[in-house]
């Protein structure tokens, strides 16, 4: 069979992989055809698809474009992509088309794709329970199974009439099955050439603007914490000359106490004893990896930025622990609830021993219960070639 996949981000890179190898098992005929990143290639590659068929058509690196104003200014750049999937997509007609997230861009394509015939699966589902509700009607309209991997989310599309298929959490298989899973703190420290020092991990987004307002402040806390060291998760989509400028515009004994490390993520946050994490996927992976986290989102336009997010967003947390756990599990420090002492604080008792660090990892453990365990790519492949099978 042909499957057609387009995941536009590392975190979609990610899970489509998973998803990828775990299709290949059960469908020995399997070519697939993708818009990704490294990893799915290297999914291809394990899998070993012959034929003129599967390929990398685009990467992530290629279509990335986030926030109004990298919107509006690369105009011409999101319509060439738009032509080249629908051309493409066209000549290489698949037997099923499989979304992966990235909602701007993957939503429209749907559309193209449904006009035409072309059966439609969304995997890892637009997250309209929390802004842009209006998007339900599209994918009620253009897409024909959604797969999703939040437990409230069935609830969510029940209310607007879709039958979903619940999944699990990917992110639970990409843990499961991390390198190094069961190395001890000294291994990690040598592996990557680190001290023996306690670690505080800096996880500052996989977007430039994410990078730009709030790896700085995080950096700030490195001259109040000198028992520590700290290490910045490298994200997928950047290199060392990303957090370059901002490493030399800190002191240099801020410098030399600050390690970027690419590749490591998972293992960092599991071997760190407490994490600054930009929200996002991450929050969720951190605190699944057992620690204790605090979240922090700045962005351009303070309290006007901070007004419109307001008005757009409709739930009451921004991080998906919190939303999970239905309470304030961990604390967010979104915009005007941002402040430096607070932050700086509940860094130091978190890294700690103290109530907070233990009601924490009190609170993760029943979000580990929530969630589940890993099988998640396993049961989206099952349930989507049962699917295919009905037509």
């Amino acid at each position: 069979m042909k499957y057609y996949i387009i995941a536009g981000e590392p975190s979609g890179d990610l899970h489509a992989s998973n998803l990828m190898r775990a299709l290949a098992k059960r469908d020995a005929d399997a070519e697939f055809r993708f818009w990704g990143g490294d990893l799915m290639s290297d999914a291809l590659g394990e899998i070993g698809c012959k034929g003129d068929y599967s390929g990398l058509v685009c990467h992530y690196r290629d279509t990335a474009v986030m926030g109004v104003w990298d919107v509006l200014t690369h105009l011409n750049k999101i319509r060439r992509n738009f032509n080249t999937c629908y051309a493409d997509l066209t000549a290489n007609r698949p037997d099923v088309l499989i979304l992966v997230d990235y909602a701007g861009f993957n939503l429209p394509v749907a559309k193209f794709a449904h006009k035409r015939g072309i059966r439609v699966f969304y995997y890892i589902a637009p997250k309209t329970w929390a802004s842009k509700e209006h998007r339900v009607k599209d994918l009620k309209a253009y897409v024909d199974r959604i797969f999703t991997i939040m437990p409230f989310e069935t609830e969510h599309f029940a209310k607007h009439g879709i039958d979903v298929v619940y999944c699990g959490n990917p992110i639970m298989d990409a843990i499961t099955n991390r390198h190094h899973a069961y190395e001890s703190f000294t291994e990690f420290c040598q592996r990557n050439n680190l001290d023996e020092r306690p670690m505080i991990a800096l996880v500052a987004g996989s977007r430039k603007s994410e990078l730009k307002y709030n790896l700085p402040v995080m950096l700030k806390t490195v001259e109040q914490m000198p028992g520590y060291q700290f290490v910045i998760a490298g994200a997928p989509s950047f290199t060392a000359a990303d957090y370059e400028p901002y490493l030399q515009n800190c002191p240099s004994s801020v410098r030399a106490n600050v390690n970027v490390i690419f590749g490591e993520t998972y293992q960092l946050m599991s071997q760190a004893r407490a994490a600054l994490v930009t929200s996002g996927t991450a929050t969720l992976e951190t605190a699944v990896l057992n620690c204790p986290q605090v979240v922090v989102y700045l962005m351009w336009g303070g309290w006007f930025s901070d007004f419109v997010a307001h008005l757009f967003i409709k739930v009451p947390f921004i991080s998906l622990v919190n939303l999970i756990l239905g309470r304030e599990a961990v604390v967010e420090l979104f915009q005007r609830a941002y402040s430096f002492d607070r932050m700086l604080s509940l860094l130091r008792k978190l890294a700690g021993e103290s109530h907070e660090r233990d009601r924490m990892l009190g609170d993760y453990a029943e979000l580990r219960r929530i969630v589940g365990g890993s099988g998640c790519s396993d049961n989206a492949a099952e349930a989507m070639l049962s699917e295919l099978k009905k037509q």
